[in-house]
């Protein structure tokens, strides 16, 4: 017997964003990010007020990544 399945539809998965806001003041998404796998490195910087941050990354590393240790850099400042 043949069984009749449906065919799956596609999840549409939207893509991570690259630019982000800036965690010292209210700009929207002035700060742009930069990977570089090789280095192992990842760059992040804000166009307003010159503020950056770098880190190490993995082969698994995203965007989203860099900014999330960037934040929790600045909460650890502050704590």
């Amino acid at each position: 017997k043949k069984s009749s399945r449906k065919p799956q539809k596609k999840k549409y998965t939207k893509p991570l964003d690259v630019v982000f806001n800036s965690p010292f003041f209210n700009h929207e998404k002035p700060c742009d990010e930069k990977l570089d796998h090789r280095r192992k490195t990842g760059y992040i910087s804000c166009s307003v007020c010159q503020e950056d941050f770098q880190t190490t990354i993995n082969a698994l590393s995203e965007a989203i990544d860099v900014y999330g240790d960037w934040i929790d850099a600045c909460e650890a400042v502050n704590d």
